[in-house]
């Protein structure tokens, strides 16, 4: 795909990895709706980005209001090409210890709004013949379990499987659907179970970068599954 003047849609992007990814995909010439529920942020990223960064305030958890915002923003001749699911939740707690309120929103943010967004942004999709691509940010974790994570762990090994099952769906409509499995990452996302960013972590820029070359493959390529780990990931002394 070449991406220069393409509509994107960003979930989860005033922050950490969507930010990065917002960022490289207006570099690359890419017309991106970036979606979160922090307004100030957007805003910000606004500003950077300039005006092929349009920051939509969103919880894509609500089914009216995602629907609304689809219908509202989108058409058969204004169609995304590519869509970059994103956003997530994680609270990392012993399993006795988390509440339901931390369970149901993970649920919530992590499958229930990626499957919103993407339902409805299909039905668009499936209405041309060009290469469109989705693009699901799962987990290490989607892959293996980790004490304290039994939560998180669910809602990213569900990413997996919603992933394959995607794929097989839709690569006969022209949509492909990638699933990228990042290890940890430079950003506050850990920061409730005591883990700090430190430098040997992956780096969101590099992850933009992974990105956009799963991306810009072939249109008769796909990278189904790719997971992405630091090489030495303990903390620096």
């Amino acid at each position: 795909m070449n991406i220069q003047d393409k509509i994107a849609i960003v979930t989860g992007a005033s922050s950490g990895l969507g930010r990065a990814f917002s960022t490289s995909l207006v570099e690359k010439g890419a017309l991106v709706y970036g979606l979160a529920r922090t307004e100030k942020a957007l805003q910000e990223l606004k500003q950077e980005l300039g005006e092929n960064f349009i920051p939509v305030v969103l919880d894509i958890s609500e089914e009216k209001k995602v629907e609304e915002w689809v219908s509202d923003t989108f058409s058969k001749k204004n169609i995304p090409q590519v869509l970059v699911n994103n956003a997530g939740l994680g609270s990392f707690n012993k399993i006795e210890e988390t509440s339901c309120n931390e369970w149901s929103g993970m649920i919530n943010a992590n499958l229930n709004g990626m499957f919103l967004i993407t339902t409805n942004i299909v039905k668009l999709m499936k209405t041309t013949s060009e290469v469109k691509h989705i693009v699901n940010i799962g987990s290490v974790l989607g892959k293996v379990g980790r004490p304290e994570s039994a939560a998180y762990c669910t809602t990213k090994f569900g990413v997996q499987g919603f992933s394959a099952a995607l794929l097989k769906e839709l690569r006969v409509d022209h949509i492909k659907v990638t699933c990228l499995n990042p290890g940890s990452i430079a950003t506050d996302f850990f920061k409730t179970s005591g883990i700090e960013s430190h430098q040997h972590m992956l780096q969101p820029k590099d992850l933009a970068d992974t990105l956009i070359h799963i991306l810009e493959t072939p249109d008769n390529m796909l990278i189904d599954e790719i997971t992405v780990r630091p090489l030495n990931p303990k903390k620096p002394d």
